[in-house]
């Protein structure tokens, strides 16, 4: 059999509930004969409703399921009596059933790989015991993966079952494989805590993956068209226009916009990112005043408007300062500009996706792809309020009405980032974003670990100043030697001596937890580490 890249997962698709029917009827009816034959050839669970199924899936087709129950009666409690007797003291079971693989995917890693996705969820779930019935043909199979029999047989002539039970302890101690295994576990994959490039859920990286198209294409055409007209809906904005290339193309495309505007502009800066749209102003010859604060100093709106005068046509600003976590006022900015006829243009590439953000009556916009909208880095996006033409003054690249114009494909394109960014717009969840940001500080702060910044800042960015005699540098190398990757490698930050944790990708809160876990034993040891110099 030629080698194949499957895809292993929890089930949740209708597609996918129809191939565990077909398959537990091959397995459960045509080889083991458990159930009566029908002729739609498919055997539906008692417990279906009850189950989650863990599958293998060989592009479409379900090639392999493990189905996990946790609610009494198990289908052992039907068969055996008094089934806790059996089990060890205060054990928390789950029941395990409908193990089946394919034949011909047998004597591949299907099993294994399976068996490891099995594992992680019962142990995520709170699960230490796996009950099972295990076919007599496979017994030789079930205890050199660890299970231990328990009570008599039980089932029919040619379908005889031994009840059997899994252990944590017993599954990393038994079978060479089963044991490597598990010292996969104990070394689970690095969690990135970036703010750029983020975790990407496995869907987007599926979408990415399909074959490129040609951006002249009617199909890709259309998905773009698909993916503006959403990006506008998440944000309450009339136009986006999509770009390849990063967040600081999409600052230049609104610098060159801006500079249509007739008459002086005055911009916001108390973080690195806010200093970054003076750079890009300075660059495009821009006239405009800027209103400067230390960094992680607030600017409140009273300030801000005490400094807008008379000649004051536009006003950019970030809105999420992604250097310290300072959130601006983004309603209160938009009376201001209202109030005093301004265009007011707004940097929300670290803000959309991870914050409501409503842009009705803002000018200008910029985000990106590969922040808190969860997807790969390199499409620049730029909302704008009014219909935008080419202008020939403007070098084509930064021309945003040449974007406008040509449906936003006035280059060539990548049908594999817009595929991807797609399926990202289809997770994004700013409640659940901010409950998790929200509860990661206050873990942060009933650990003793300080964080800069209150109600004010997004919960998207979580900065930490490190102690004095802390090294960031050796914090962030430290944490990266043990799989957690968290922002502190630029010079904003290690001459502040911070790191932050951003939560914009696929992240959790026990993800959030874990490297908690990890940070608290760096840091005693670069304090006893200080304390012996």
């Amino acid at each position: 059999m030629k080698a194949r890249t499957l895809t292993y997962k929890l089930a949740s698709e209708p597609d996918e509930m129809e191939g565990i029917h077909r398959l537990n009827y091959e397995t459960f009816v045509e080889e083991i004969p458990q159930h009566q034959r029908n002729r739609e050839r498919r055997l539906v669970d008692k417990f279906d409703k009850e189950n989650i199924y863990l599958i293998a899936k060989d592009g479409e087709e379900v090639v392999g399921m493990i189905a996990v129950r946790n609610n009494r009666p198990f289908s052992l409690d039907h068969k055996l009596e008094d089934l806790d007797r059996h089990l060890p003291e205060g054990a928390k079971p789950c029941e395990v059933r409908l193990l089946s693989v394919k034949k011909e995917y047998r004597k591949t890693l299907v099993f294994y790989q399976l068996a490891k996705l099995l594992v992680d969820y019962c142990l995520e779930c709170g699960f230490d015991v796996a009950l099972i019935s295990g076919t007599d043909r496979q017994l030789r199979l079930y205890t050199r993966i660890g299970f231990q029999p328990f009570a008599e047989m039980v089932g029919t002539e040619g379908a005889m079952f031994q009840p059997m039970y899994l252990t944590k302890e017993r599954f990393e101690t038994t079978s060479l494989a089963f044991s490597k295994l598990m010292q996969g576990r104990k070394r689970p994959d690095p969690l990135n805590f970036l703010p750029g490039p983020v975790p990407i859920h496995k869907e987007i990286e599926r979408a990415f993956s399909k074959p490129a198209v040609s951006h002249r294409a009617p199909h890709f055409i259309r998905k773009m068209q698909d993916v503006r007209r959403e990006l506008c809906r998440l944000v309450n904005a009339e136009h986006a226009q999509i770009a390849v290339g990063t967040g600081t193309l999409a600052n230049d495309l609104v610098a060159a916009q801006i500079k249509r505007i007739r008459g002086k502009g005055l911009i916001l800066a108390n973080g690195e990112f806010g200093h970054r749209l003076i750079d890009h102003a300075a660059r495009l010859g821009l006239q405009f005043d800027t209103l400067e604060k230390s960094w992680h100093e607030k600017l409140s709106l009273q300030e801000i408007e005490a400094f807008i005068t008379e000649d004051t046509a536009w006003l950019w600003t970030v809105h999420c300062e992604t250097s310290t976590g300072f959130l601006y006022d983004l309603e209160g900015l938009k009376r201001l500009a209202k109030t005093y006829s301004m265009s007011l243009c707004i940097d929300a590439c670290s803000s959309v996706g991870i914050v409501p953000v409503d842009l009705e009556g803002v000018h200008l916009a910029s985000t990106v792809s590969g922040k808190a909208l969860a997807s790969f880095p390199g499409l620049a996006v730029v909302f704008h309020r009014e219909p935008i033409t080419p202008d020939p003054s403007i070098p084509r690249y930064l021309d945003l009405g040449q974007y406008a114009v040509s449906g936003s494909i006035p280059y060539t394109h990548s049908s594999n980032l817009v595929a991807a960014f797609s399926e990202a717009l289809k997770h994004v969840d700013v409640e659940r974003k901010a409950a998790l940001g929200n509860a990661a500080r206050n873990i942060l702060q009933d650990a003793g670990i300080p964080v800069l910044g209150d109600a004010d800042y997004s919960p998207g960015i979580l900065t930490i100043p490190l102690e004095e005699g802390v090294s960031s540098k050796d914090t962030g190398d430290r944490l990266r030697e043990r799989g957690i990757i968290v922002s502190y490698e630029s010079d904003y930050l290690l001459e502040r001596n911070w790191i932050q944790f951003a939560l914009m990708g696929a992240i959790t809160l026990a993800d959030f937890e874990r490297a908690l876990g990890v940070l608290q034993k760096v840091l005693r040891r670069e304090l006893v580490s200080d304390g012996a110099h």
